[in-house]
C-alpha cells in the first residue's frame, strides 16, 4: 500500500483515534466491591460493619449454622445449572466438602470485612428531616466515617448518597455533600482514601455536568487537587435509559462526567415504580429491570466505568422458613446478576450479608480451577480441547481476580494453578496479553 494511501487513512481515522483513547480505555486497575450497604445517614456508628457481621453470624446460627446455609447456597447453584459434562450431578460428599471450605471462608469474611462498601444515606433512607437535623446528622456520620476507619471490619470504601439535582432538593444535596466533605477533612486531615459520592435520580446529562460543576467548586473550596472528587450515577429513571428525542441519554452522560464517573448503580424500586410496575412486582428480575440493565452494560463496555445492580427488599427476617426464604431468593438474586456480568449489587440489611458472601464465593470457587487451567494452556500454549484467543484470556484472568480480591480463593491458589503472579494475573486482566 503507498504511503499516502496510508496517510489518508491515518487522518481519516485521527478522530476515531482519540475516541477509542479518550472514551473507551478499557478496565481500570481498581477493585470493584461485590455489594454495596446502604444505611441511613441518622443509624451509622464507627463500628457498624463489625456490628452488622456479628449480627449475619448470630443470626445464621440460630437458623442452623453456616454450614448447612452453604450447603443451601450451593445444591440451589447446582439444581439451577444441571448436570455436568458427563451428564452427573456433583455427590453429596463433592457438594459437603466444598460446603465446609465455603463456610469457613465466608464466616472469615463477616469477621474480617463484612462491608465491602458501605453508603451513609441522606437521601430516601434519611428523608426530609429539616434543615438543623439534616446538618447535625451528616457532620456526624462525617465523624463516624472518620472513626470507623480504625474498627474492626473497617469497610475498603465509604461514601454518601445525597439528594438529587431536581430542583426541590438541588441545594439541599449540594449543602449536605458539602457538609461531609469538610467535616472529613476537619476531622481527618484529609479526605479518606476510595471515598464515593452518589448521585441519586439523575434524568438528563446536564444533571451530571452539573455535578462535575460542583466537584470543581468543591475542590477548590477544599483545597483539594483536580479530579479528586469522583462519583457513581444512579440509573433510577426512564428519562436516562430513553430521552424525550428517542435517543438513549445514559451513554453520553457517562462522557460528559469529564472522568469523573466511576460505576452505575441500578435502582430497583424507583425505576420499576416510575414505569407502573406494581408494587409486588417490583424486583431485580422483572424484565424491565433487565432491559435497563442491558442499557447500563452496553453504555459502560470498554469505558473502565464500573456497573451495580440493585437491591431486594425481601428481607430474611420473621419466622425461621421466612428467614431461609429470605436467604434463598437473595441468593438466587446474587447469582443471577453474577452470571450476566453484573458483579455488584446492594445490601440493605445484616442479614442479607452471609447469602451476599455465600453466592459470590460460590460462583468464584465453582469455576476457579476451571478458569485457571485455561488460562494456563493459553498462557503456556498447553494443548487444550478449547482455543481461547486474547479477549477469552481477559475475561478468565478478571474472573480469577475478582474472585482472589473478595475472599473467595487464595493468592496460593491462583498462582499454583496458573503459574502467573500476581502482577502477571493483573496485566492478563486489564489487557489479555503479557507483552
Amino acid at each position: 500500500m503507498e504511503r499516502s494511501t496510508l496517510a489518508d487513512i491515518d487522518s481519516l481515522l485521527g478522530d476515531t483515534d482519540e475516541l477509542l483513547k479518550r472514551s473507551y480505555p478499557g478496565e481500570r486497575d481498581v477493585r470493584q466491591p461485590v455489594h454495596t450497604v446502604y444505611v441511613p445517614g441518622d443509624r451509622t456508628t464507627p463500628d457498624l460493619p463489625y456490628q452488622w457481621g456479628q449480627q449475619a453470624l448470630e443470626c445464621v446460627e440460630a437458623h442452623g449454622g453456616m454450614l448447612q446455609l452453604a450447603e443451601r447456597v450451593i445444591t440451589a447453584a447446582r439444581k439451577e445449572a444441571g448436570p455436568g459434562p458427563a451428564g452427573q450431578m456433583p455427590s453429596l460428599h463433592q457438594v459437603a466438602r466444598e460446603a465446609e471450605m465455603l463456610a469457613e471462608a465466608v464466616t472469615a469474611k463477616l469477621e474480617r470485612e463484612p462491608i465491602e462498601d458501605l453508603r451513609l444515606d441522606f437521601e430516601d433512607g434519611f428523608g426530609d428531616q429539616g434543615d438543623e437535623n439534616e446538618d447535625r446528622w451528616v457532620i456526624q456520620a462525617a465523624r463516624d466515617a472518620v472513626a470507623g476507619r480504625s474498627e474492626t471490619g473497617a469497610p475498603a470504601f465509604v461514601g454518601i448518597r445525597f439528594k438529587c439535582m431536581e430542583e426541590d432538593t438541588r441545594a439541599r444535596g449540594l449543602r449536605t455533600l458539602d457538609l461531609f466533605l469538610s467535616e472529613l477533612v476537619r476531622a481527618g486531615g484529609q479526605l479518606p482514601d476510595n471515598l464515593v459520592l452518589t448521585l441519586p435520580k439523575v434524568t438528563t446529562i446536564d444533571q451530571v455536568r452539573a455535578m462535575v460543576i460542583a466537584c470543581r467548586s468543591l475542590e477548590a473550596e477544599h483545597g483539594l487537587a483536580e479530579g479528586t472528587l469522583t462519583f457513581e450515577i444512579q440509573v433510577e429513571t426512564p428519562q436516562l435509559i430513553l430521552g424525550a428525542d428517542g435517543t438513549v441519554p445514559l451513554a453520553p452522560a457517562l462522557h460528559v462526567g469529564a472522568g469523573r464517573v466511576t460505576s452505575l448503580h441500578y435502582g430497583t424500586y424507583d425505576y420499576s415504580a416510575s414505569l407502573g410496575v406494581a408494587a409486588a412486582y417490583q424486583a431485580m428480575d422483572h424484565p424491565v429491570a433487565d432491559f435497563a440493565k442491558n442499557q447500563m452494560m452496553l453504555a459502560v463496555a470498554g469505558t473502565g466505568v464500573h456497573l451495580s445492580d440493585g437491591s431486594t427488599n425481601i428481607l430474611p427476617l420473621g419466622e425461621p422458613s421466612e428467614v431461609h426464604h429470605g436467604w434463598a431468593l437473595h441468593a438466587s438474586l446474587v447469582r443471577r446478576h453474577l452470571k450476566r456480568g453484573i458483579y455488584q449489587g446492594w445490601d440493605l440489611h445484616p442479614h442479607q450479608l452471609p447469602t451476599r458472601f455465600l453466592a459470590t464465593f460460590a460462583f468464584y470457587r465453582e469455576g476457579g480451577a476451571k478458569a485457571a487451567q485455561r488460562l494456563y494452556n493459553y498462557v503456556f500454549k498447553a494443548d487444550s480441547t478449547v482455543l481461547d484467543e486474547p479477549a477469552t484470556a481477559k475475561a478468565l484472568a478478571r474472573y480469577l481476580d475478582r474472585g482472589l480480591v473478595c475472599g473467595a480463593h487464595t493468592e496460593d491458589f491462583v498462582t499454583s494453578r496458573t503459574n502467573l503472579s500476581l502482577a502477571e494475573l493483573g496485566q492478563l486482566a486489564r489487557t489479555g496479553s503479557l507483552d
